[in-house]
């Protein structure tokens, strides 16, 4: 584990900063692939679809789509959390045990949503992004800086939910421009968190939180409301991907305890 201590920014590209880039790359050759194959062709043999796996049909899906995107929307929420957590973190615990963290989390996100798929029905409903990994990431800071101040971009996450409720209900003229103006918005909300101006950050519906709640709020709302309305976020491997990187937080925690007890000091309140 690196000391603690935030270093200075070395030469080259973090590890994050390339993970970003490998999916910004293979988001637009998926892109391409789709419009070659068709749509089928990139899920079938790409996304994790809970019904191939239990047959023995493109293993390899659970690793593959970790890296794919569903759209650029999906793609640009995952990579900018994942700049954020990803750069933090990595700076903490360093390169290797970052990336194991980060793959291993979308691994047991992967199994999370498989097991739900036979639980709740679905196996056949294919899933793609980054997402179970990046709370993976957001398990271990959640355990190694539990007191750190940080903020929840709430606005989106309500725009998404009333899209999901609303849009099914209306004409579908006004469903599609309703839908491009939430997503404009949504948009809007992400950057205006950057603004200096505190008028424009409180557009995004900033809700600052300790970063141990931050993963509890992030999910359980969501999944309560999935019950009663199909929600196209994949709650039980956000969930899987949680749970590797709590373990291995408390891992971190045992394992140096002088450092993370440092840590956690370091970063009460901040």
């Amino acid at each position: 584990m690196n000391n603690y201590e935030i270093s200075p920014r070395k030469k080259g590209l973090s590890l994050t900063v390339k993970l970003i880039i490998l999916n910004v790359i293979l988001y637009l050759i998926s892109l391409l692939l789709v419009a070659i194959y068709g749509e089928g062709f990139l899920l079938n043999n790409f996304a994790l679809i809970p019904s191939n796996i239990l047959s023995g049909k493109a293993l390899w899906s659970i690793l593959t789509c970790m890296f794919l995107h569903g759209s650029f929307f999906h793609l640009f929420a995952n990579m900018f959390s994942l700049f954020f957590i990803g750069i933090f973190l990595e700076n903490i615990i360093g390169k290797k045990r970052f990336l194991l963290v980060y793959i291993f989390a979308g691994f047991l996100g992967g199994g999370f949503y498989i097991l739900a798929g036979l639980i709740f029905g679905g196996v056949d409903v294919p899933a793609v992004g980054a997402s179970g990994a990046i709370f993976g990431l957001l398990g271990v800071l959640a355990v190694l800086i539990p007191f750190s101040r940080i903020y929840l971009i709430a606005g989106p996450l309500i725009l998404i939910v009333a899209e999901v409720i609303l849009l099914p209900s209306l004409p579908s003229g006004i469903a599609g421009v309703l839908s491009v103006l939430i997503n404009i918005l949504i948009f809007a909300m992400i950057f205006a968190i950057l603004s200096p101006n505190s008028f424009f950050r409180k557009l995004a519906v900033p809700v600052e939180l300790p970063m141990w709640l931050l993963p509890i709020v992030a999910i359980v709302p969501l999944s309560v409301i999935g019950f009663f309305v199909e929600l196209p976020i994949g709650n039980s491997a956000h969930f899987g991907g949680l749970v590797l990187g709590l373990i291995y937080g408390f891992y971190l925690r045992r394992k140096f305890p002088r450092k993370t007890s440092g840590l956690s000091r370091m970063f009460r309140g901040r």
